[in-house]
């Protein structure tokens, strides 16, 4: 098998038995990038030239003895974290030509562990959207069908890692932007609990529901990036100062006794029968090798998208206020004053959801509105919060689906704006809640479109979502059959 397409873990052994160096590495997923990137379109930028430079450096370190975590790893970034020199664009007109002075915390820890940063990966304009079709820089394609979207909004993350054009990426979930592409693409995605993962250099979204997490290509993979870029981060004010485990001690212990709630809510009308059937059949799965199914209920969980309308573009109308045209971002040079600038600045530099979310925040936080949305949202959403932390009572993880479709085709849903906000109708939960969620892939549709399946557990359980999610790839096989289907099935091979 070719090295582009092996884990990160299975690298480290080769690296370790002087089987292979950080350059052979860097080299395959090169050539692997310029076999496929002109047909998925996963990156924005590529910084080979650095990458290059990053492998010769953790070849030196090989050499006298000093391996670390991602010593050689090519990893993406979703270009929504900062990157000092690279630019950083979100996928939008507006920052096309920003170029950070600074690292995100995440990149600095991952330059740390000796990772090889090859580049930034497409994403929907400032992580708004579900299909990675509003960038700026155009649409990111799904390996397995050139034909449909790779979810969003780290689409592109999913689709590089899914493409083989990386070893792992790191992408951000809002309210659902890493797990629901990593379901669509057939790989794993997790999206840590609110404040686990520094937000310092991530571009904000909306700040109460932002994280940043792992996108692999098995679990094992998601417990090392998460043993890497997990932890307390004194400059942003709500990292959490929780203690960070180990996550791959968690890898091997199976489901025995592991008691997994099955919401009844997230199993009704809408759900398309090919991933109902699939999720089912896992959850068989996890109950032969086991684990004790336990019927739960998520009460307030039809309220759930109505509030995430309401949340992330109030908070999106906040946080987009400061690209006026005048720091730095684009500026329309036809502006007549200062207002019309502004004006004229962001009405070009912002694409059309993008305006949508602002002009929704906008009205949901204006005089005499806020009080009947803003503030009736926040306290629905504690009543969502309190259904999660009652469900934990009766079980350890919750699983879910992870998305009610497989991949949908590109152009399907663009002009459907409510059609494409229920592409996360499974996965905003958890970041209302603000508690952490895994998707695992689980098996493929009858046309070899990747399904999903969701773990959520309760805040700071990262473990346990490695836990259950590493047994039912285990017990399951899922890891050979995504290889296998990759060989039979993916149109780029």
């Amino acid at each position: 098998m070719e090295l582009h397409a092996l884990t990160i873990h299975e690298l480290q052994d080769k690296l370790r038995a002087g089987e292979t160096t950080a350059a052979d590495i860097l080299a395959s997923v090169c050539r692997r990038i310029d076999a496929v990137e002109d047909k998925v379109h996963a990156y924005i930028t590529l910084t080979r030239e650095a990458a290059e430079l990053q492998a010769a450096a953790a070849d030196a370190a090989i050499r006298r003895g000093e391996m670390e975590a991602l010593t050689g790893m090519p990893i993406a970034l979703k270009d929504i974290l900062c990157t000092r020199g690279v630019p950083t664009t979100c996928g939008s007109r507006i920052l096309a030509d920003f170029v950070p002075p600074y690292d995100a915390t995440v990149v600095e820890k991952l330059r740390a562990a000796g990772a090889v940063l090859v580049g930034k990966t497409n994403l929907d304009e400032f992580a708004m959207g579900s299909s990675t079709e509003t960038s700026y820089f155009g649409a990111t394609r799904n390996p397995w069908d050139l034909d449909r979207i790779p979810g969003g909004s780290s689409g592109g993350s999913a689709a590089a890692v899914a493409a083989d054009e990386c070893v792992a990426a790191l992408g951000s979930d809002t309210g659902g932007s890493i797990r629901q592409p990593a379901a669509l693409c057939g790989v794993v995605g997790m999206k840590p609990t609110y404040g686990r993962v520094s937000r310092f250099g991530l571009v904000a979204f909306a700040s109460s529901l932002d994280q940043v997490g792992p996108l692999t290509k098995d679990v094992e993979d998601a417990a090392i990036l998460m043993n890497v870029i997990a932890g307390h981060d004194p400059r942003e004010a709500t990292s959490a100062t929780v203690e960070v485990p180990d996550y791959r001690s968690f890898l091997n212990r199976g489901v025995a006794g592991l008691r997994i709630g099955v919401p009844r809510e997230y199993f009704l009308a809408g759900i398309d029968p090919e991933v109902r059937v699939a999720v089912e059949a896992a959850l068989g799965v996890l109950e032969a090798g086991g684990a004790r199914l336990v019927e739960i209920s998520l009460p307030h969980t039809e309220y759930c998208l109505a509030v995430y309308c309401i949340v992330a573009p109030a908070e999106a109308c906040s946080n987009l206020a400061r690209y006026d045209g005048v720091r730095y971002g684009f500026r329309a040079p036809e502006g007549r004053d200062l207002l019309d600038m502004y004006k004229q600045s962001r009405s070009a530099g912002f694409g059309a959801e993008v305006k949508r979310r602002i002009v929704i925040g906008t009205y949901v936080l204006s005089s005499g509105y806020y009080e009947a949305y803003y503030k009736q949202a926040s306290r629905v959403r504690a009543l969502i919060r309190r259904d999660f932390d009652q469900a934990f009572t009766r079980c350890d993880v919750i699983a879910t689906p992870t998305s009610p479709t497989a991949a949908f085709r590109i152009g399907e849903r663009i002009d459907d704006p409510l059609k494409m906000y229920l592409s996360d109708i499974l996965t905003i939960s958890a970041n209302l809640a603000g508690i952490p969620g895994i998707t695992v892939p689980c098996g493929f549709t009858a046309g070899g479109l990747p399904m999903g399946l969701q773990f959520l557990a309760g805040a700071f359980q990262e473990g346990l979502l490695i836990q259950a999610g590493a047994a039912y790839e285990t017990l399951a096989a899922t890891g050979p059959l995504i290889a296998r289907r990759k060989r039979e099935r993916m149109p780029l091979d």
